[in-house]
């Protein structure tokens, strides 16, 4: 296979440094972290075999959650101490629980409950679980659920990783038996069922239906009234470079006249790119547009069996990099505001990194939204990080070439199954009501693949192995390491993220030697990203530190840091307005002649792909 017979048509009318660069990239790649098998035969039958069980566990590796669990029996098992603690806290749970059963028999009025839900579990809300006999019955699966937390917690001699993991299992478990999960023990429910004369169960049983053919027909999702192109992505703009990983969009300009440095943004391909323009109101894309900016998009296509060997470096140089060059085409001699969401924001430093490191000086600036750069305090998702469990992953990818979106899905649901599992069930089959699909709901159900390679080696190197913040990522023969990195950094955290915790992106701080700003807004993930003017209760705080400035932990971070509010966007739009040259007329649409030519028209192609 020769590097031509791997880039289109467009890719051949490219200068040649975009044209080696991509296929140089392809053809001298080192093989990667993945040993050679010693017997191929009998290492291909093992991966089989662990496919197999994987898809009867939604790829969770059985040998990981049975060593935890013996790791912590064993322990448990030579602590009378602890067992007795046990033993004595279940008998005080019991009284409790025993009293407050015994108030509310011998008097009428509201009792104040023996425990109460956590703020974030709004599964016990609703007035009529404070009435008898539903209170008892909530209180009682409290009452088990905080019991369970102290026996799989604080056992002495178990390693922190396991604790956490049984821990969450039980968690998961112990909710599987929430009593809002079923019809005679929820009385929203019941009260439901009453009113609409048990039609609400019908149309619940016709939703499931639903459901499981679209499951049985290898279908997440419902058709969605958002579609892409006509309701959301529809930001004018022009798909200008495109090789076999990305497409690069340049949005129209919708001023007389622009910041002279572009904007490039880098989302992650676990996503599709449109999370950064959805509807016109919500669109960070049209809004970066009107205040006088010239925007790029890198649109990451969603890859097939036909991409498994594509590695992270893959996804640097035929991704950032090959972007950067295009937009030197078309505005040469200027500086970029990288911007990079999510693991593109990962992707984006290492970039930039190696970028310093070489002396390439075309970034003037980096922005990272809900981006990790040190993987230590990684939230849930680390539970799933370990050499037995990563193994699993691995054999379940190489018998497809690739994570498919079911498995990606399923890794994400479990980490919030009350909102994504337990209560959607409880809406959608015993309520009998669908949800209403939202841009943002219907853009998070787009899902996308991962290719074997590139995941397998981010989960490695940078999860497991933390190999960046440590200064041990090689990018060509050199270790690059962001304390390389000189432009200012602006670093958004999300207040309520469960896949990149805030703490966690805050930990840029200590790995870098330049200009950093903060910024923590109020939102998840997705929804504390997609933060447009005008959505209400939103707010944010915000800091900038200096290269000599001392460091400040987190926790103390936030406590002296005032909050603001109202959206976060017009304040990095301000950040980035003192780090942009005075405005001039726009650039043309792609390059002159036949060297970028305007291929499609936005949102392209590769977002379009299943």
């Amino acid at each position: 296979m020769t590097g031509k017979s791997l880039v289109t048509k467009e890719d051949t009318e490219l200068p040649a440094v975009i044209q080696s660069q991509e296929s140089a990239q392809l053809l001298t790649r080192p093989s990667g972290q993945e040993r050679e098998p010693e017997h191929p035969l009998a290492d291909a039958f093992d991966r089989t075999v662990h496919a197999a069980v994987a898809r009867s566990t939604a790829g969770l590796s059985p040998m990981a959650l049975t060593n935890a669990w013996m790791d912590w029996a064993v322990h448990l098992a030579f602590s009378p101490g602890k067992q007795a603690e046990l033993v004595n806290k279940a008998a005080r749970k019991t009284a409790r629980l025993a009293t407050h059963a015994a108030k509310c028999a011998l008097s009428e009025g509201d009792h104040k409950p023996c425990i109460e839900p956590l703020p974030q579990d709004k599964r016990f809300s609703d007035e009529a679980w404070h009435k008898w006999p539903y209170n008892l019955m909530y209180q009682s699966f409290l009452l088990n659920q905080q019991w369970w937390h102290n026996a799989t917690t604080g056992v002495r001699g178990v390693t922190r990783q396991h604790e956490n993991v049984l821990e969450f299992a039980s968690r998961q478990l112990l909710d599987i038996f929430s009593p809002s999960n079923f019809l005679w023990t929820n009385p929203e429910v019941i009260e439901k069922t009453w009113q609409e004369k048990g039609m609400n169960l019908v149309h619940g049983f016709q939703n499931y239906l639903e459901d499981l053919i679209d499951m049985t027909d290898g279908k997440m999702n419902k058709p969605s009234k958002y579609k892409v192109g006509q309701d959301v992505a529809v930001t004018p703009g022009n798909v200008v470079f495109r090789n076999r990983l990305i497409e690069l969009i340049q949005y129209k300009p919708a001023t007389d006249k622009v910041r002279p440095e572009p904007i490039l943004i880098a989302p992650a391909w676990i996503m599709k790119y449109y999370i950064l323009d959805l509807s016109p109101h919500n669109s960070l894309v049209k809004y970066l547009t009107e205040q006088g900016y010239t925007v790029f998009m890198v649109s990451w296509k969603n890859p097939d069996e036909n991409d498994r060997n594509l590695g992270m470096d893959d996804y640097r140089q035929l991704g950032i990099m090959a972007a950067l060059d295009a937009i030197s085409a078309i505005l040469p001699e200027r500086k970029v505001h990288a911007v990079g969401y999510c693991l593109g924001g990962t992707l984006l430093s290492i970039a930039a990194a190696a970028m310093a490191r070489d002396g390439d000086d075309r970034i003037g600036s980096m922005t990272l939204l809900a981006a990790q750069t040190d993987f230590t305090e990684a939230g849930e998702l680390t539970l799933f990080i370990n050499e037995s469990e990563l193994t699993f992953l691995e054999d379940m990818m190489w018998e497809k070439g690739y994570l498919d979106t079911n498995q990606m899905a399923g890794a994400f649901q479990i980490l919030r199954s009350n909102d994504l599992v337990w209560s959607r069930m409880v809406h959608d089959y015993l309520i009998g009501e669908r949800q209403e699909l939202n841009d943002l709901m219907s853009w998070n159900m787009d899902a996308t693949r991962m290719p074997y390679r590139m995941h397998s080696e981010y989960l490695r190197e940078l999860f497991l192995n933390n190999d960046f913040a440590a200064g041990r990522y090689r990018v060509g023969e050199k270790p690059v390491v962001l304390s390389d990195i000189r432009v200012p950094i602006f670093a958004v955290g999300t207040q309520w993220d469960h896949v990149a915790p805030w703490h966690s992106v805050y930990k840029v701080h200590q790995l870098s030697d330049t200009e950093v700003t903060f910024l923590l807004t109020s939102g998840g993930h997705n929804a504390g990203i997609v933060s447009e003017i005008g959505h209400p209760g939103r707010f944010y705080q915000i800091s900038t530190r200096s290269a000599d400035d001392q460091y400040e932990d987190p926790d103390s971070w936030i406590q002296n840091t005032p909050l603001r509010e109202g959206s976060w966007w017009p304040a990095w739009v301000a950040w980035l307005d003192e780090r942009s040259g005075e405005p001039v007329p726009p650039p043309s649409m792609g390059a002159t002649g036949v060297v970028l030519p305007l291929i499609d028209k936005a949102p392209g192609q590769y977002v379009l792909q299943d």
